[in-house]
């Protein structure tokens, strides 16, 4: 008995421990639930609702692209694109028969189909076509019945209504290349397009605006059951440019009737570029939705490059219209007062060297005014010679030469202004005087761009203002509104009497007899515009060349010939405009380029709602002259 007791007593013991222990466990397993279920509960309820919601970014839409006056340049559209689901279609190969037969596809789209079917999980959308016009979607929507798993998905595209007289100033857009992946994940949206090129480039995160959200519930293939909510992104803001887009088409227009060409209009006291083309041009709505390898080898391929942008990238020896620069310089260093005279006998000598003037018989004696006229290389040798490239250079950068301007585009070229310190370090050479004759000219190691030979000459009839071109304008601002005053830009420093002489000798070459510009001259007194010729020489004509009768520059190979160029502004009594003009391997600045700069001048000047001059009473004379 006693044993048994002893017994019931262990048994006891050991079950009220082994119900303390189960107790204790069910007590621990209730408060880890606890903890899970309530204190922890908002932390797995974002998890499981992480692993059930999917956000996908919305890419908003692009900001839209203006002229001065309002001119779309740059706009979204609706594009209707072709979509389908491969679990939902079938026969694959026969319903993109069918596709063909309703909106024909190309080989390339049809490969591409079936490559990313094959890569791709069935349920996953794939992209057959876009930019389907409105007859497509209506015949692919009335054979809905016979294609299940095809659908129109409307989007937007980037669509450019001016084409071509605008594609170097808007720019494109095109797909994200693996090196511009910043980090934004809007930029890993793969159907997502940024700015390449020109305006669309430069004003890029402007114009892209703040995407927006989709939360849509998906299981756990990745399949998406519904769409739980949406949030609108915002859209990219509107760039108004400074260009008038009238004005852009004609100069285009007048730019066409040679094979390459550039030109660059802007007002002197504000800076606004009301016009900037380069010829030939390109379509940029060729990218916006992938260009075809055959295009892209046709623009590529072209010698007279229409994709470069001439006017902000060519670079150019400036020929005669540099020789504005060197009279600056001497005469602000003293070298030669307006009215002393240089003798021309149709050569200068520099020890043993000999730069002929591009009139063989000469001159005679020159003052600044008449060799300005005459554009006489003797006079401005020496004038270089006297004023030395230590002096000349620094004086040519405060004009805008050999540095980028700052204007509001992409790939800016700076030119080159030489100087001692640029050849020893470029050349490994020390400077010779000879390289400064030469420099006096627009000749030798100096290059300029369209742009920045507009800049200068805007300096130089403005009051000696360091005016900075700009290609856009605040959205609120309107053409009524009184522009910048002129002298919200700082003084360049130059003296009126300079300032005064250089301007008189580029009215002389168009509106005084002899002058190198005098064909172009315009019949009423009342407006009369002034400038400067040039003809940079691309390279001499060889011996051999010589041995087979070539004589003439326009012999030559179109590659080969010099090129034209002029520069000018208008109203010569009152200066509101400066054009510069560039013609590629043209010949003669003052028979092909100085025609078209006057016709762009004039054009300009009727379109200022601040003309004085009735458009009926511009009228010119005739064009021609001699280089």
């Amino acid at each position: 008995m006693r044993q048994d007791r002893s017994q019931a007593r262990t048994f006891t013991r050991r079950a009220l421990l082994l119900g303390g222990g189960q107790a204790l466990l069910f007590c621990a397993l209730g408060a880890r639930l606890y903890y899970l279920q309530v204190v922890e509960a908002s932390r797995y309820t974002m998890l499981a609702d992480e692993n059930r919601i999917n956000v996908r970014l919305l890419p908003p839409p692009r900001g839209h692209v203006f002229d001065r006056y309002g001119e779309p340049l740059a706009v979204n559209v609706e594009n209707y694109r072709l979509v389908l689901v491969p679990e939902q279609i079938g026969d694959l190969e026969r319903a993109l028969d069918i596709i063909d037969r309703i909106a024909p596809l190309g080989e390339a789209d049809r490969r591409r189909v079936l490559r990313e079917a094959r890569r791709k999980r069935g349920f996953v959308p794939i992209l057959v076509r876009g930019n389907l016009t409105w007859d497509e979607v209506a015949r692919i929507e009335v054979n809905a019945v016979d294609l299940p798993g095809v659908a129109i998905d409307p989007g937007l595209s980037r669509r450019y209504p001016q084409g071509e007289v605008m594609g170097h100033v808007v720019g494109y857009v095109a797909a994200v290349a693996e090196h511009e992946l910043t980090g934004d994940p809007l930029l890993e949206l793969p159907d997502f397009r940024i700015g390449k090129d020109g305006i669309e480039r430069f004003r890029e995160t402007d114009l892209r605006g703040l995407a927006g959200a989709s939360e849509v519930e998906i299981n756990a293939y990745g399949r998406v059951i519904r769409e739980l909510g949406r949030r609108s992104g915002h859209a990219g803001e509107p760039v108004f440019l400074t260009v008038d887009l009238e004005l852009q088409r004609y100069v285009g227009q007048r730019l066409a009737q040679e094979r390459s060409a550039a030109a660059v209009v802007i007002d002197v006291h504000t800076g606004e570029v009301v016009s900037l083309a380069s010829s030939p041009g390109f379509d940029p709505n060729l990218f916006s939705s992938g260009i075809s390898q055959a295009d892209w080898n046709t623009l590529r391929q072209d010698p007279r490059a229409p994709l470069a942008n001439k006017a902000i990238m060519g670079q150019y020896a400036p020929g005669s219209t540099f020789k504005m620069m060197v009279a600056v310089a001497a005469l602000e260093t003293k070298a030669i007062t307006p009215e002393q005279t240089i003798h021309c006998p149709g050569h200068y000598e520099l020890g043993e060297q000999r730069f002929h003037c591009w009139k063989r018989g000469g001159h005679g004696p020159m003052n600044m005014h008449d060799a300005m006229k005459h554009s006489c290389d003797v006079y401005f040798y020496e004038l270089a010679r006297r004023v030395g490239i230590d002096r000349l250079a620094p004086m040519c950068r405060r004009f805008a030469l050999g540095e980028p301007t700052g204007i509001e585009l992409p790939a800016e070229r700076p030119g080159l202004i030489p100087s001692r310190e640029w050849k020893l370090q470029a050349r490994k050479a020390s400077w010779v005087q000879g390289e400064t004759v030469l420099t006096g000219i627009g000749q030798g190691y100096v290059l300029t761009t369209p742009l920045q030979l507009a800049v200068m000459t805007a300096r130089l009839v403005n009051g000696g203002r360091a005016v900075v071109p700009r290609l856009t304008r605040p959205a609120a601002m309107r053409e009524n509104q009184p522009p910048p005053r002129r002298d919200l830009f700082p003084s360049l420093g130059i003296s009126p009497q300079t300032l005064a002489a250089v301007r008189d000798g580029m009215a002389a070459v168009v509106n005084e007899q002899g002058g190198t510009a005098y064909a172009i001259r315009l019949r009423d007194g009342d407006l009369r515009i002034g400038g400067k010729t040039g003809t940079s020489q691309v390279r001499r004509i060889s011996m051999a060349e010589r041995e087979r009768g070539v004589r003439r520059n326009d012999e030559l190979p179109w590659r080969h010939r010099d090129h034209a160029l002029f520069v000018g502004y208008g109203p010569v009594d009152a200066p509101r405009y400066a054009v510069s003009v560039v013609v590629e391997h043209g010949g003669g600045g003052s028979s092909v380029a100085a025609p078209i700069a006057r016709d762009i001048l004039v054009e300009t000047l009727r379109r200022d709602p601040s003309r004085l001059v009735p458009p009926s009473r511009v009228v010119a004379e005739g064009t021609g002259g001699r280089s």
